[in-house]
């Protein structure tokens, strides 16, 4: 069965990278990849079960929506395989 993603985007690294340690903390998730888009937007995307992506993408907008603007969130259940060309 494919892990689910979950992506976060931030306008600020330092919140992108309070995100990264919020949901690596809060669920049981790991790191795929962090993308500098430009003009200080920076997204940080996880991987794992649907339930902790989920989770840990919920608890990373609580704790950085103090921080800083966030640009969008999202959570895919089962990717297909060709996403994965996008994150290599």
């Amino acid at each position: 069965m494919r892990q689910a993603i979950g992506m976060v985007e931030t306008r600020s690294l330092v919140a992108a990278i309070q995100a990264a340690d919020t949901m690596v903390k809060s669920a049981d998730v790991h790191i795929v990849d962090v993308n500098f888009v430009g003009s200080g937007v920076v997204a940080v995307i996880v991987s794992g079960e649907v339930a902790a992506v989920k989770a840990a993408v919920d608890n990373a907008v609580e704790v950085v929506k103090g921080l800083a603007e966030i640009i969008s969130t999202n959570v895919i259940a089962r990717p297909h395989d060709e996403v994965d060309k996008i994150l290599v």
